[in-house]
């Protein structure tokens, strides 16, 4: 019973079991919490150098773009080269963008197109190396341990959100905005000193034949494999249907009298939702069923989302957002572990920047949608529609694709290494539950 009991919380077993994956995850975790530090930092910088909403949302322009044109090309990259230099390089553009953010807020600049000049280089950096970086876990840890690699990384991530921003408030209201970008290039310098412990990481293909080449026919493996197009269907209509963030400040000012306090609330749900699910991770990392527990949870937070834009009390509203937090974790790690273990080594490199590709435009044009169709009726009806929208397309991806259904996570014998000495001291791994 003891132990039936501890499975069902955060799988920890990646960290007792690889030095390696332990090491990164922990600069992992720092930087991220440096990112939402800076990015409270860069959004607050520009509202007070423009006071303008225009000059906000050029902030989304500036890292949107650049997410896109070079987390595609990094995908190229990482099936041609060794992934750990690639992002020790992009790692290094990171921290020199993060310097030159400090330095124009040193140097009180008021020109808002060099700082989201230094964002977009930044951002682009950061783009370049996250398809390589996606493929870490599934190098460094056993099969039946990747989702609970990418469940610890979503709990950080988790936390830096609900963290961050608050942190960064506080760093920016007694030293200004230097020191919180300050703060961002120690976080990254973490970061680096993480990567450049890793082992080598070359692509299998390049390892086998010394190529020079990615391997061809990268881009369409995502089409000859169901698993793949399924499960980035499935997050794309759930996304892209279903996602609410655009009409928090107006659901907000409809039905609670628009107190900025309230809207914090919103996003404070998500996250604590998303912690929560994470925290009790191992209830889903061990379990081979990885495609139907995509499904599920993918269509638990379009409900729940749908519910959201029928509540009426607050504590109601609060609990959908949980909820629907709690799901979109399940759903990312789900989804994330078996792209990861689905594609060739050879592909990882380019299937992941389609995945990061999915997962950074998906969000945004979701969030379009949702206001346009507010606009034209109402915050509720845009909810409501949306939310049943994505159940059904997910129940079509569902219906439609056997292969994801009846997924199942490989056996750890069946996962590549990194190509340098790995820590092997793990503790024996718990049999995956079905």
């Amino acid at each position: 019973m003891k132990g039936r009991l501890r499975v069902r919380f955060l799988d920890i077993r990646p960290l007792r079991g690889s030095r390696s994956f332990r090491g990164l995850w922990i600069g992992t975790s720092v930087s991220q919490l440096g990112s939402q530090i800076a990015n409270m930092a860069v959004l607050a910088q520009v509202w007070d150098l423009t006071g303008s909403p225009v000059g906000t949302g050029a902030i989304g322009l500036a890292t949107g773009l650049p997410m896109v044109l070079f987390g595609l090309l990094g995908g190229t990259l990482a099936d041609t080269v060794d992934r750990r230099a690639l992002v020790r390089a992009t790692t290094a553009g990171q921290l020199l963008a993060a310097a030159g953010l400090c330095a124009q807020a040193l140097a009180h600049n008021r020109d808002v197109l060099l700082l989201l000049v230094l964002v977009a280089v930044g951002t682009s950096f950061s783009a370049l190396g996250a398809p390589a970086r996606r493929t870490f876990p599934v190098r460094l840890l056993p099969g039946d341990q990747v989702a609970a690699g990418l469940a610890l990384t979503n709990v950080s991530f988790q936390a830096a959100m609900l963290t961050g921003p608050a942190v960064a408030g506080l760093i920016i209201a007694r030293w200004d905005f230097p020191a919180a970008y300050a703060t961002q290039a120690a976080a990254v310098a973490v970061s680096m000193l993480a990567v450049i412990r890793l082992p080598a990481m070359r692509p299998e293909s390049a390892m086998a034949g010394g190529r020079r080449r990615p391997e061809r026919g990268g881009w369409r493996i995502l089409l000859r494999r169901p698993t793949l197009w399924g499960s980035m269907a499935t997050d794309l209509s759930a996304t892209l249907l279903a996602m609410p963030i655009a009409l928090f400040p107006l659901v907000n000012e409809v039905r609670f009298g628009g107190n900025p306090q309230t809207l914090g609330l919103f996003l404070s749900a998500v996250a604590v939702g998303g912690i929560t699910a994470g925290l009790l991770s191992g209830t889903v990392t061990r379990r081979r069923r990885g495609g139907l527990v995509q499904l599920s949870a993918a269509g638990v937070w379009s409900l729940a989302l749908a519910c959201f834009g029928l509540a009426g009390p607050l504590w109601t509203a609060l609990a959908c957002l949980a909820v629907a937090g709690a799901a979109d974790t399940v759903s990312v790690v789900t989804r994330s572990a078996l792209v990861q273990m689905e594609t060739p080594d050879a592909y990882r490199g380019r299937v992941s920047s389609v995945e990061h590709v999915i997962g950074v435009a998906g969000p945004e044009l979701g969030n379009f949608r949702g206001g346009l169709l507010a606009s034209a009726t109402s915050a509720s009806f845009s909810l409501v529609f949306g939310g049943l929208s994505a159940m059904l397309a997910i129940a079509a991806v569902a219906a439609t694709n056997a292969p994801l259904r009846a997924y199942r996570t490989p056996p750890a014998a069946a996962t590549p290494k990194a190509s340098g000495p790995v820590d092997t001291a793990a503790a024996p791994a718990a049999a995956a539950a079905d």
